[in-house]
């Protein structure tokens, strides 16, 4: 399972930084970072209703949909920031360095969340080895984003 979710994840970073070329792209044609930002987000949205309505997932129930955490619910909301300033970062800095960015901002705060078990995700505290990794990513960030 574990070379599973390997191989998810690198899919997932290959689809962010398609993703990341096409909403730019989008953006220059709507002349609009929120517009390429609110249609990604429609496409992505049909997408997903199709894959609920084709795997027949059951509907949560009421008290299911209760017991989840006011705070669970605004996630979108960090992805809809995402989508709306990649396209702009990604038209001026390009592509790699936006990533580079984007990937040591996750990084560093994911280290913050895993080491004070934040969000109700488990404790995993920060060693010298984990800042090592995201000392490198924050070198690795400097040289791909030179000129």
């Amino acid at each position: 399972m574990r070379g599973i979710a390997w191989m998810l994840g690198l899919a997932a970073g290959f689809g962010l930084t398609v993703q990341v070329a096409m909403n730019s792209q989008l953006r220059r044609s709507m002349e609009s970072a929120n517009i390429a930002a609110l249609i990604s987000f429609l496409v992505g949205t049909v997408a997903l209703i199709v894959l609920v309505v084709s795997m027949r997932a059951p509907i949560p129930g009421r008290e299911t949909i209760a017991a989840v955490p006011v705070w669970a619910w605004f996630g979108g909301l960090l992805g809809a920031f995402y989508v709306a300033s990649s396209t702009v970062v990604a038209a001026e800095l390009g592509a790699t360095t936006l990533l580079a960015l984007a990937l040591l901002g996750q990084l560093s705060t994911a280290l913050v969340i895993d080491h004070f078990g934040w969000l109700e995700m488990p404790v995993h505290p920060v060693t010298w080895s984990r800042m090592a990794g995201v000392a490198l990513l924050g070198a690795g960030v400097w040289l791909v984003s030179r000129p």
